[in-house]
């Protein structure tokens, strides 16, 4: 007699699997060994993979219970609609109906986003093509789409979904949106502050009302998280002012009915402020209290600043890590007194263990080299723990320039209690860069500059640029090489060729006079400390003036006296120190350099040229930094020559003085009016850099404020002048700063303080990849 069992699980009921097992229970057969296993049913899943999940095998026993087991293993596989087992004799079938599996996802009626960040945001819930079809991921798939739009305000965002089979079982997603309007935030209110007006307090905020700027920052849309961030900005405004007593007692967020317009309303309780009447130190200060008294800020009489209580508690926490003490912990006390409004501060300080460091890992350089982070590592393995050795091993990887974040932790080694390692975690960025600049004026008109460079060869930390300006009086082309770990020590080596070109008549006269240079040259850099470096150099050029009969009288002196071509054979010594926080977008620090070049008499003239740069950035308030840089040359021919004319300095322009024609500044020839450079030197310039309004603080976009003033100067003894009033010029002026992708981006636009006869101005200039 062949006996039948059937047993089957429902794609959308749990209820009909009951019923359906405790239906056959009461007619089941007896049990029986598998003898076989058939699968029917299957289009696109491999019978492998039925099998795997199957927990009946060939010879096992078959039994009700078995059964059941395996319909709801199948099932949870989420693979199938529907699962049935059926026997026949002792062969067990398993007959199944797979569900669809996604083919195609679309959208329909989006503007504001790209299709592939859409896609992307369903990849993260786990909608993806391939996949099999299931609703309520599709549910959950129309959810993130809702909530990808409220970010962006769309706050009448509409979705809906289509799903439409198509052939093999597949089916097509078709995502319908209807955007609608999206909501600003048309009014911000604070209700309960006295003391500061509610426009400081927006100040704080990210979340704005719309202003001119808003379609680029986007703050006057509304978001939870920032509107978090804004709260803890307005606490800390307080907190930092004495306001002890400060509370958010509420906050409110409505939309009017047709869901454009946001509005919000935030209450606050002020209190009083507090003053400091006492700071003491208090706990295991491991016999060094006179120590640590130095680095505290917050004094007695002071109005309460919880940053500057953080700061003082940091700098604690810090100075215990100079001795070998990561872990270090400063807990700050206070006693209120709220009948005076005053506090007392107690700094409870727990040293914990003394540890050294077992490993410094590197990770997250996938193209630079271990050893080109390595080598900058002041902390060292093997050696007591130094907080102020890894901030300056940071301060040094991030100086390379070749990451865009550099993240140093401290992990404690599982199984000690005295051993830690240092993780440095790094993030690249491209270090190839392209850098274009232009300006224009009544003379060139059109002056542009390109470069090419790549800051971290092949990830060995050496680079190598190719520098191209032109214009219609002049062409350069430079290629430099810098390696900075020539040697294991640290010294740099760069090596620069080059091939210049100058026609400084062609606007003037007829004249087709040059003077065209070619020449190269080798300098070592030695590190004598972490900020200093040494340069000692060696080059090589020559000189050839083609002059004509309308070529000025300086250069046909200077021709007559050393003739048309000139060999050079200079040595050089420099120095340079750089403590900026960075290099591109510095906000306190500074940066110096001097250089002398000697021109030996292996050439054809002798001479000395020094030259000096300094550089000042200070922070003074929220985004804020006022910039200050100082340059000045001086040179002189030697053994009764005149100074080279080839290696006059020259100013006016962007890096310069902003308003007056590149190279315009200076001694002219009497003849033509052409700027002919002088022998000596000097610029300065001040510079005030602040957010952009509208923009919060972001550093990658500022605008900027200038004052600049210099000139060029000749030989007195050789009859140098200048022109104007006390040979200096001036001009003021403003202008916008970019961290663009392609490289710093500066725009700005100058004016001359005073005109003098015979000046060239420029008002609007601007170059990507430069400070000043």
């Amino acid at each position: 007699m062949k006996s039948r069992i059937l047993l089957s699980r429902c794609a959308k009921s749990f209820t009909c699997i009951g019923l359906s097992i405790a239906a056959v229970s009461a007619h089941a057969a007896d049990s029986f060994v598998v003898r076989d296993i058939r699968i029917d049913g299957l289009q696109r899943v491999e019978p492998g993979t039925v099998f795997s999940y199957l927990p009946i095998k060939q010879g096992d026993t078959f039994t009700d219970d078995k059964a059941s087991a395996a319909i709801r293993a199948l099932y949870a596989t989420g693979f199938f609609n529907d699962v049935k087992i059926s026997t026949e004799g002792d062969v067990v079938i398993v007959t199944v109906v797979e569900r669809p599996a996604i083919g195609t996802i679309d959208f329909a009626g989006i503007h504001e986003f790209e299709k592939d960040n859409l896609t992307k945001a369903l990849n993260s819930v786990g909608l993806s093509l391939g996949r099999y079809y299931d609703k309520a991921l599709v549910d959950k798939a129309e959810q993130e789409l809702k909530r990808q739009y409220l970010t962006r305000g769309y706050y009448a965002a509409e979705v809906t979904t289509t799903i439409s089979p198509i052939d093999r079982n597949r089916v097509g997603l078709l995502f319908s949106v209807i955007e609608g309007p999206n909501a600003k935030i048309r009014q911000i209110n604070f209700i309960g502050n006295k003391v500061f007006s509610s426009g400081t307090l927006l100040d704080e905020m990210q979340l704005s009302t719309p202003n001119w700027f808003s379609w680029y920052t986007k703050n006057d849309l509304y978001s939870k998280e920032k509107l978090t961030g804004d709260l803890e900005h307005v606490r800390s405004y307080y907190l930092n002012r004495g306001y002890l007593e400060f509370n958010i007692e509420s906050t409110q967020v409505s939309i009017t009915p047709d869901k454009q317009d946001m509005y919000l309303t935030i209450t606050l309780h002020e209190g009083e402020p507090y003053t400091i009447s006492s700071i003491k130190l208090a706990g295991n200060l491991l016999d060094r209290e006179a120590e640590l008294q130095k680095v505290i800020t917050v004094k007695p009489g002071e109005r309460f600043s919880a940053e500057k209580l953080q700061a003082t508690t940091k700098a604690i926490v810090d100075k215990l890590g100079d001795y070998g003490y990561a872990f270090a912990s400063v807990n700050a006390v206070p006693q209120i007194d709220q009948e005076h409004h005053k506090v007392d501060l107690t700094l409870q300080v727990d040293p914990g263990k003394r540890v050294y460091v077992r490993r410094i890992n590197v990770t997250g350089n996938t193209r630079t080299r271990d050893e080109v982070v390595r080598r900058e590592m002041r902390q060292l393995e093997s050696s007591w723990f130094d907080s102020s050795k890894l901030a300056l091993s940071k301060d040094r990887v991030n100086r390379l320039g070749y990451f865009t974040n550099v993240d140093v932790t401290t992990v404690p080694v599982e199984g000690t209690d005295d051993q830690v390692d240092v993780n440095v975690d790094v993030t690249e960025k491209p270090t190839g860069a392209i850098t274009l600049g232009a300006g224009f004026s009544s003379t060139d008109k059109v002056v542009l500059s390109a470069g090419v460079s790549q800051d971290n060869v092949f990830g060995s930390g050496t680079s190598l640029s190719v520098n191209v300006n032109t214009a219609k009086t002049f062409r350069t082309l430079t290629v430099t090489q810098v390696d900075p770990y020539f040697t294991v020590d640290g010294i740099r080596r760069i090596t620069d060729a080059y091939y210049r070109t100058v026609q400084p008549l062609i606007f003037s006269t007829d004249s087709s006079f040059r003077i065209i240079t070619v020449g190269a040259d080798t300098k070592f850099g030695i590190p004598f400390s972490e900020a200093d470096t040494v340069y000692f150099g060696i080059g090589a050029e020559q000189n050839r003036l083609d002059v004509d009969g309308q070529t000025p009288q300086a250069y046909l002196d200077y021709v007559k006296e050393f003739g048309r071509v000139v060999n050079n054979v200079p040595v050089t010594v420099g120095w340079s120190r750089d403590n900026r926080d960075s290099a591109l977008v510095p906000s306190r620090g500074y940066f110096s350099q001097a250089n002398a070049e000697y021109g030996t008499p292996a050439g054809n003239t002798t001479y000395v040229k020094f030259d000096a740069q300094a550089q000042y950035y200070y922070s003074f308030a929220r985004g804020f930094v006022l910039g200050l840089n100082l340059q000045g040359g001086y040179g002189k021919g030697l053994a009764g020559q005149t100074f080279p004319i080839f290696k006059n300095y020259f100013a006016g322009g962007i890096g310069s003085v902003r308003g007056y024609e590149p190279s315009s500044l200076g001694p002219r020839d009497a003849t033509t009016g052409d700027p002919i450079g002088g022998s000596r030197m000097a610029v300065g310039n001040i510079e005030l850099t602040f957010p952009l309004p509208g923009t919060g603080y972001d550093r990658t976009l500022r605008v900027f404020t200038f004052f600049d003033g210099g000139n060029v100067w000749g030989d007195p003894a050789q009859g140098g002048t200048s022109t104007g009033a006390n040979g200096l010029r001036y001009g003021y002026g403003f202008g916008l700063a970019w961290i663009s992708p392609i490289g710093p981006l500066k725009l700005s636009l100058g004016f001359p303080v005073v005109k003098h006869a015979g000046d060239q101005y420029q008002k609007f200039q601007f170059q990507i990849g430069t400070a000043f």
